[in-house]
């Protein structure tokens, strides 16, 4: 029987994804970038998940491409999956929130596909790098436009030109990483975080991952003019109205999405 190389659990209003090549140390080849891509499909389309954590199965989150597959069929053979990029999420991830539970290591297109998550919780120790430039490539699947972000520029610089990881405490105390916990917790504490977001209206919580995502870049002067549609969406939904009036009445919102 051939091994799913993706696996999904629903755990409430959580989606757990787990990247299952732990053999191949999750590198990502074509199969496994569309068994992604396939998975957060069907996450934007399923109704009762919220919040999706993405992790890998085995010693760690992901070591990047499938070099393998890379020296087979050159750059034709980037583990692509249609306009989702670079295994299957890098150009393009979800509509709702994601969080990578990283243990062990997210390392080169690893780390890029952690970095196209929302939110990285990471076990001590956890190592974080793009090690392309020793292998004769670059980080082409977003690191470079990302890490200065989140990192500072010269801490990015170096990652992106002496190959050499940092830890989990490192890009913790930078702001890359948002919690650090023991090893083998990671997930358990994305999920709990994952469990928090899920609590709040699905509407807002959606609207407001974008205008996050999308606001580098927006002046303040612009801003009030770009967030508009997303306001006119969300304060006029049913859901702004039950969660007023759950306010008023001292109870739990009803969520609906709509």
């Amino acid at each position: 029987m051939t091994e799913e190389l993706v696996l999904t659990e629903e755990r409430g209003h959580v989606l757990l994804i787990t990247l299952n090549r732990p053999n191949d140390m999750n590198a990502f080849n074509t199969p496994l970038a569309q068994a992604l891509a396939n998975a957060l499909d069907a996450f934007d389309a399923n109704p009762n998940v919220r919040v999706a954590v993405l992790t890998g199965a085995g010693r760690g989150f992901s070591a990047g491409m499938d070099l393998k597959q890379f020296v087979d069929g050159g750059i034709d053979a980037m583990p692509n999956a249609g306009d989702r990029g670079f295994g299957g999420i890098a150009e393009k991830s979800c509509a709702k929130p994601i969080i990578a539970a990283v243990e062990g290591f997210a390392l080169a297109g690893g780390l890029e596909v952690a970095l196209s998550c929302d939110m990285i919780v990471a076990s001590k120790g956890a190592k974080f790098g793009i090690p392309e430039v020793g292998v004769g490539l670059f980080a082409g699947a977003g690191a470079l436009v990302r890490l200065p972000r989140q990192l500072p520029y010269n801490l990015a610089m170096e990652l992106a030109l002496t190959a050499d990881p940092i830890t989990a405490e490192v890009a913790h105390q930078h702001g890359m990483v948002n919690r650090v916990v023991e090893k083998g917790q990671a997930v358990e504490a994305a999920v709990a975080l994952a469990e928090r977001i899920a609590k709040n209206a699905p509407k807002g919580v959606r609207a407001s991952k974008q205008l996050v995502k999308d606001v580098l870049g927006v002046s303040e002067e612009q801003f009030w003019e770009f967030q508009r549609p997303a306001m006119e969406e969300v304060f006029g939904s049913e859901d702004a109205i039950e969660g007023a009036t759950a306010f008023a009445e001292k109870r739990s919102p009803n969520w609906q999405d709509r």
